[in-house]
């Protein structure tokens, strides 16, 4: 009956889905506010039933209910059971159930904590969050039911894809539709606002920090799955520019770009249109990738096996949301007022640059995913679009916006000084132009252009740290007084200072592991010997253990510098039965940000194994700048500024007013 229960809960949440989408719109109209509050209840009842749908599933999936055929597809009763639940979402039913049940949470967390909104505000954000939930729980109902018996059930189930057997399917898919899916409330909000006809700056302030909380959990999430590839897959990569990593970028550069934008337009009531927009163009993006997983139109290890008719499906849903949505904003947009004005030179004109370089970066990545699947489909011409095209036009966008980083913060509002900026930040860029000549002497072979980006990278970190000096007073005031500044600065300024140090720290991770890389690889027997990067890699032997559900064959490697021990490594290779494939299970060793990486290849009937081994300097600089990042996004969002309604200063008194 926990299948049939599941099914009915899930049939349940899309009947309240409907009266969400309508009835409080009806309410709106007459002004009738007991139907505008039936969006509230009808949005908490629905998250109600969609979890006990999902927990639903889970149980089946612990229970090794073989009977319903997701388990069955998924699953296998000697599977340890933290993988029996992260399986849940490592298919496409189970996925897509998580993916709404996300969504309804976003919808109930509105209806739980948004009373500072308006009343019809309120109203028309559910609603139209509503509209998107009954189109995915149409799609799950007709094409991808969980909940799907077999008649004959069989006595094992098939196991999960061996590759998803890591505490990474725990951590990432639900980070990353937490990003995805909370990009969904933004939208609802650009849509209700626009179905209103009133955006300012109080709306500004009530979208932030729901964009704020979606962008830090898909960047943790992004991070996340980009350090799951480099562990476990087993060829030492962290990024490969594949259509579904593609597919996560783009709604993260798009909205970065709304954030920044959403600020311009609560602080100087300017960039209305520009920042629905991108609310609309954020969401519309995450619905891409959605489509890109499920359809069957690309071949990726990310992409789930989907049959025509799912993405007919959801390439439905993309056109009605993405075509209608942005219909809507076309037929409304001339008539709203822009607002304020401001000089280029200015914070406002550095947050549009911002938003110039990342909509342009956003579009090129774009483009190198599309491009490939519309040459296929219109001249039937196989390509593929890889580094070299990303490298010679997303990597100087890039390098331009964090060149720009630094000046933003420091700029005054409406009019700024640029000279003055600049001589505020030449201490940074001393830093910067010291860590060039460093690594310039320092490092052998690579990139000449690497020492260069290395000393972007210090510049943008001492660039955050200049503006928290500046704004502090701490090299010309007294201590105590440095202190009390410190703590009154409001915490999003914090937290700006540390996601923009993330990113530089990100960018020396980047460019240390991509130019001085070791590699080494060989067929080794045991008591071989092979020597990468002052470090001598010893194979001791092989031996074979049994696993819950697989056969492991385990290499022991000791680690020597200098005739000292440095430590064990054993890496291993696992082999299921069930599925008849086998994993990678890669070994680390970690010297401060730096990483020894050694993986198994086949073993011949010598008894000698293929081994890859990599020396891998600042590689963990890459997801420590994401953790900084989402770090100040943390700190931002517990800014108590971002909890109450945006100021309301009396006429008079706005034109005294002076810019910040």
């Amino acid at each position: 009956m926990i299948a049939e229960s599941g099914h009915y809960a899930l049939v349940l949440a899309l009947g309240l889905a409907l009266i969400q989408s309508v009835v409080p719109l009806i309410g709106v109209r007459l002004r009738d506010a007991a139907l505008m509050n039936v969006a509230r209840s009808t949005a908490l009842a629905q998250l109600l039933f969609v979890v006990a749908s999902f927990i639903a599933l889970v149980m089946l999936h612990v229970n090794s209910d073989f009977s319903v055929a997701n388990v069955y597809e998924n699953s296998h009763s000697m599977k340890p059971l933290l993988y029996k639940i992260t399986g849940v979402w490592g298919n496409h039913e189970g996925s897509m159930l998580l993916w709404v049940s996300i969504l309804a949470l976003f919808g109930g967390l509105v209806a739980a904590f948004g009373n500072n909104l308006p009343l019809s505000l309120c109203a028309h954000v559910l609603a139209v969050q509503a509209w998107i939930a009954s189109a995915f729980y149409l799609f799950i109902l007709v094409t991808s039911n969980p909940f799907l018996r077999i008649a004959n059930p069989p006595i094992e189930g098939r196991d999960l894809n061996p590759v998803l057997q890591d505490i990474g399917l725990a951590v990432h898919p639900p980070m990353l539709y937490l990003g995805y899916v909370g990009f969904s409330i933004s939208f609802s909000f650009a849509i209700a606002a626009l179905m209103e006809g009133r955006i300012d700056a109080a709306w500004a302030r009530w979208v932030r920090p729901w964009t704020l909380m979606a962008w830090i959990f898909l960047t943790l999430g992004i991070a996340m799955g980009s350090y799951w590839a480099y562990y476990e897959l087993g060829w030492g990569g962290w990024w490969f520019w594949d259509p579904v990593e593609n597919a996560s970028l783009m709604p993260w550069l798009s909205g970065t770009a709304l954030l920044h934008s959403a600020l311009v337009m609560e602080k100087r009531n300017a960039l209305k249109v520009w920042t629905i927009l991108l609310s609309i163009l954020t969401f519309s993006l995450s619905l891409l990738g959605t489509f890109l997983v499920r359809s069957g139109v690309i071949t990726s290890v990310h992409a789930f096996a989907t049959d025509p008719t799912r993405g007919v499906f959801i390439l439905l849903i993309l056109c009605l949301f993405i075509g209608g949505s942005l219909s809507l904003f076309a037929g409304r947009a001339t008539s709203l007022k822009q607002g304020g004005l401001f000089a280029p030179i200015s914070r406002e004109g550095a947050l549009v640059l911002n938003n110039l370089l990342l909509t342009v970066a956003c579009a090129v990545v774009l483009f190198g995913t599309l491009y490939p699947l519309a040459m296929e489909m219109l001249a039937d011409f196989k390509m593929s679009v890889g580094a070299p095209f990303y490298n010679l036009t997303f990597a100087p966008l890039f390098a331009l916006l964090l060149l720009a980083v630094p000046f933003g913060p420091m700029l005054a509002w409406k009019r700024g000084d640029l000279l003055g900026v600049t001589q505020r930040l030449l201490a940074a860029g001393v830093a910067g132009l010291v860590a060039v000549a460093i690594t310039w002497g320092w490092a052998t072979g690579g990139s000449t252009l690497a020492p260069l980006a290395i000393g972007l990278g210090v510049f943008v970190i001492a660039g955050a740290v200049t503006d928290i000096v500046e704004r502090t007073g701490l090299v010309r005031l007294p201590f105590a007084t440095v202190l009390h500044r410190a703590r009154g600065l409001p915490r999003s300024a914090w937290g700006t200072a540390f996601a923009h140090a993330g990113l530089g720290v990100a960018l020396i991770g980047i460019v240390c592991e991509t130019t001085w890389n070791s590699e080494h690889i060989a067929t080794m027997k045991q008591n071989d010997v092979a020597q990468i990067a002052g470090f001598d890699v010893k194979l001791d032997g092989l031996l074979q253990r049994q696993g819950p559900n697989y056969r492991e064959m385990i290499a022991q490697f000791n680690v020597s510098r200098d005739g000292q021990p440095v430590s064990v490594m054993t890496p291993s290779k696992r082999s299921f039965s069930t599925r008849g494939s086998s994993t990678t299970e890669a070994a680390l060793l970690t010297r401060g940000a730096s990483q020894l990486y050694i993986s198994l290849g086949d073993a011949n009937a010598e008894g000698a194994i293929a081994v890859r081994i990599y020396y891998k300097p600042m590689v963990l600089l890459i997801w420590w700048g994401p953790v900084l990042m989402a770090f100040g996004g943390v700190l931002s969002l517990s800014d108590r500024r971002l909890r109450v309604g945006a100021p309301k200063p009396a006429r008079a008194k706005q034109r005294l007013q002076p810019a910040e």
